[in-house]
């Protein structure tokens, strides 16, 4: 059965009385631009053709039920008393136990968009996602879309996506505890068949710009690494606090604001460490706008030394990488690849490889059995297409 079926089988087996229809929204890849997003700077992701689905249904109360096929038990929560739930430290409510952590996304993204509304009538909803979870796709996101897609719509609060958006960041931030930024979001509701989403992360402008993956006969391919992260542990936090340190000690707002031609300024204010996580943003935002350029001017053969440049900054300066992601990488480029980098937070995840068609299967073939030869878990890999964003599917 499809992820979308699943969600509709889901809901009927709560008892819940006619669906009233299913949003769903899309996973994400990031081409470039990672860790940009809060430092208010520019990052270049693209919707996926994986996605999260939630089958809705009306209730006469006011309670919201979700569930989801991560988890067999359902989450139950009166919409009059999500404020007092989210209440406090962000992640509060999981923290202690509350709420589980896949909950607080729906009802987070609930909690986010009824601010200062009364209480809507409640709602029964079904989960259901063909993202991998932990693969850096941001399965996370995709989920909140759905719901923000949903609630939108059938409580009329009349959201534009880059509203639904920072709803879902909100939900993300406070209700999960996770300090991300919006890039996920902007491309999980916003995405568009074959383009990437180039967005100023300060500003919120969006523009769509076209890849012609498929026009030239290129396919994204997924390295899985099936090495679990979470945005929520140590790491990620203690990155963005290294930018934050930078920037004030650099006097600006933040790292968007510093450009490659200040480094060798930042170098003598900063600590080594705290440098080279400040060089990774400053020099990442560049070849975003690199990237844009490239895609416009030359097409997207161009792109494959910004996408390697990229995963060397991240493995030598922002330190985000593991040893399956260099391998990944290094095994991509060696079967032909025209650029990879890892991809997502960082701290495992997945990789992405922009390959020719016909020699995908060569690749995942050398990607597998380097895993093999490594000693590690055997890695997934996939195709992905830049697809639309989060949208009413029945």
């Amino acid at each position: 059965m499809s992820a979308i079926d699943d969600a509709r089988g889901l809901l009927a087996g709560l008892g819940a009385g006619d669906p009233l229809g299913v949003w769903s929204s899309a996973g994400r890849a990031n081409l470039i631009g990672e860790h940009t997003d809060y430092n208010e700077g520019f990052v270049l992701p693209f919707a996926i053709d994986r996605r999260t689905y939630a089958a809705v249904a009306e209730r006469s109360d006011r309670m919201i039920r979700v569930a989801s096929t991560f988890d067999p038990d359902p989450v139950e929560v009166d919409s009059a008393a999500l404020a007092e739930l989210f209440a406090g430290e962000p992640g509060a409510a999981v923290a202690r136990g509350d709420v589980p952590e896949w909950a607080a996304y729906p009802l987070g993204v609930a909690w986010a968009a009824l601010r200062g509304k009364p209480a809507p009538r409640g709602l029964d909803i079904a989960i259901a996602s063909d993202v991998p979870v932990g693969a850096g796709l941001s399965s996370s996101a995709a989920i909140e879309g759905a719901a923000a897609a949903a609630f939108d719509e059938l409580w009329s609060l009349g959201l534009a996506p880059i509203d639904q958006a920072k709803v879902g960041r909100t939900a993300e931030n406070e209700a999960v505890g996770a300090p991300t930024g919006i890039m996920d979001q902007v491309s999980s509701i916003m995405g568009r068949t074959d383009a990437a989403t180039f967005l100023d992360c300060r500003t919120l402008d969006v523009e769509s710009v076209d890849l012609g993956f498929a026009r030239e006969g290129l396919e994204v391919l997924v390295m899985d690494t099936r090495v679990a992260h979470s945005h929520a542990t140590g790491g990620y936090r203690d990155r963005r606090d290294a930018c934050e340190r930078a920037a004030a000690a650099m006097g600006v707002p933040a790292l968007r604001d510093v450009a490659v031609s200040d480094l060798d300024r930042a170098a003598e204010l900063l600590d080594e460490v705290t440098f080279r996580r400040a060089k990774h943003i400053v020099t990442e935002n560049a070849r975003v706008l690199d990237t844009v350029r490239a895609l416009r001017e030359s097409g997207p053969r161009a792109i494959g030394e910004l996408l390697l440049a990229s995963h060397a900054s991240m493995r030598d300066d922002f330190e985000i990488s593991v040893p399956e992601l260099d391998l990944a990488v290094d095994t991509a480029m060696s079967a032909g690849a025209i650029g990879a980098r890892m991809t997502g937070g960082g701290f495992g995840g997945a990789a992405i490889a922009l390959v020719e068609h016909d020699l995908v299967d060569e690749v995942c073939v050398g990607v597998t059995g380097a895993f093999e030869e490594a000693g590690y878990g055997e890695p997934r890999t996939f195709t992905v297409h830049p697809s639309d964003g989060a949208h009413r599917d029945a």
